[in-house]
């Protein structure tokens, strides 16, 4: 077919819609959904994607922790009696890692006491309190090996303090807000859990990930300070960074390495500790939305599936309505290619509108959560835009190829004398 022949049988195929509107509405209903899911998920999906990438970047992209447990470990008491009994991490291991480790650039060990781990904390000024902030301990080096901990007013602890266990606080940001309103929060003295503590600093506001606890929520003491507040806490995490990410996998391996010495661990037997990356956060993200992605795709698929089903009912349906005039046609010299195209044309436009609707409507209500749930972000995807408007291509073709080589296979004659 030559150009003009393709633009025309285009030309009817886009009249036989614009005459049979809501038909072809119906007809492309599967398609829309179909689009519109894979368009909205892959959004949302995405979003969320940029939102754990940025948030585990705040935490620091050359940092890692080792702690006694495996990070999220909920049910201790399914966990082997040998990983059960292993000894608790000590500062001294912390120091040790800074020293012998060439690679590392700073550890800091870190103590915390919070609700979800049974402890109640308060912090009080005056006539106003706050319940339930994380109370964390740290020594100095813990702002730079978390670059989380951001202060905006004020500063950051000292040796000193830390090696006279000091009662001084850093608050969040939240914390400080709720206590002193408009008041300047620096020198000031709140009690928490019922000791005095001098306002040194405030951090930079940060919120946490999908509203959970983040810096906002955080009081942070001087390391000593807390393990004389509590001596009975023992479930130290060390916080190493180092200089470069490029030197983070060796890092690791030195910190275990000195770590395995000073806990007599035997060169047949495994780590009796974890070393984990923020990553880890990241790739478990990500292996979720792995499943629910293919999940979206399978629902999307037999959304489809439907839509494809119903455009070659109605194409059939189409090619028996306009017998006729496929014989009028073909009695004037329209070949068979010629039929074929004007009905597998027709297909594909029903098709490709509803995949453009399905575009739209995916935007549409992919802006539409993130506005009205922040914490939801969508990021709309171009990469899965223009597969959303290929499958819908696809569906036209696939689903319309039988209806035109029937149209096409028709006896002119006998077309003619149908009524």
């Amino acid at each position: 077919m030559t150009r003009a022949e393709w633009k025309e049988s285009l030309g009817i195929a886009l009249q036989t819609m614009r005459s049979q509107k809501l038909r072809s509405f119906l007809t492309m209903l599967g398609v829309v959904i179909g689009v519109a899911s894979v368009i909205s998920v892959a959004a949302i999906i995405s979003g969320l994607n940029k939102h754990i990438s940025d948030k585990m970047h705040e935490i620091g992209s050359q940092s890692f922790f080792i702690t006694r447990f495996r990070l999220f470990t909920v049910d201790f008491e399914r966990l082997e009696e040998e990983i059960r009994q292993r000894k608790y991490l000590k500062p001294e291991d912390a120091v040790a890692i800074r020293e012998q480790c060439p690679s590392v650039l700073k550890a800091s060990p870190i103590l915390t006491r919070a609700l979800f781990l049974g402890g109640s904390n308060e912090v009080r000024y005056k006539g106003r309190h706050v319940e339930e902030p994380i109370l964390r301990g740290g020594e100095p080096e813990l702002v730079d090996v978390l670059p989380i901990y951001q202060v905006r007013d004020g500063r950051f602890l000292t040796h000193d303090e830390n090696t006279h266990a000091a009662q001084v606080t850093l608050l969040g940001n939240a914390i400080a807000a709720n206590l002193f309103g408009a008041e300047d929060p620096l020198g000031k003295e709140v009690r928490v859990n019922g000791l005095p503590f001098k306002v040194i600093g405030v951090f930079e506001p940060h919120q946490g990930l999908f509203g959970g606890p983040g810096v906002d929520d955080f009081v942070i003491i001087p390391y000593k300070t807390f393990a004389k507040m509590y001596p009975n806490i023992e479930e130290v995490i060390i916080a190493v960074c180092t200089s470069s990410p490029a030197l983070l996998p060796q890092a690791q391996e030195e910190a275990a390495e000195v770590l395995r010495r000073r806990r007599n661990v035997p060169v047949d037997k495994k780590n009796d500790f974890e070393v984990t990356s923020p990553d880890l956060l990241t790739d478990l993200w990500e292996s979720l939305t792995s499943a629910i992605v293919m999940l979206t795709l399978i629902i999307a698929s037999i959304g489809l599936l439907v839509g494809g089903i119903g455009v070659m009912n109605i194409m059939l349906v189409s090619v028996t309505e306009r017998t006729s005039e496929i014989g009028v046609r073909k009695a004037v010299g329209a070949r068979r290619e010629d039929i074929g195209a004007q009905f597998l044309l027709e297909s594909v436009a029903i098709t490709s509108v509803g995949g453009l609707l399905g575009v739209v409507s995916g935007i549409v209500f992919s802006l539409s959560v993130a506005a009205v749930f922040p914490e939801l972000p969508a990021h709309v995807s171009v990469v899965w835009t223009v597969v959303g408007l290929l499958l819908s291509v696809a569906v036209g073709l696939f689903f319309g190829i039988y209806p035109a080589v029937k149209a096409a296979a028709m006896d002119p004659v006998r077309c003619l004398r149908y009524e």
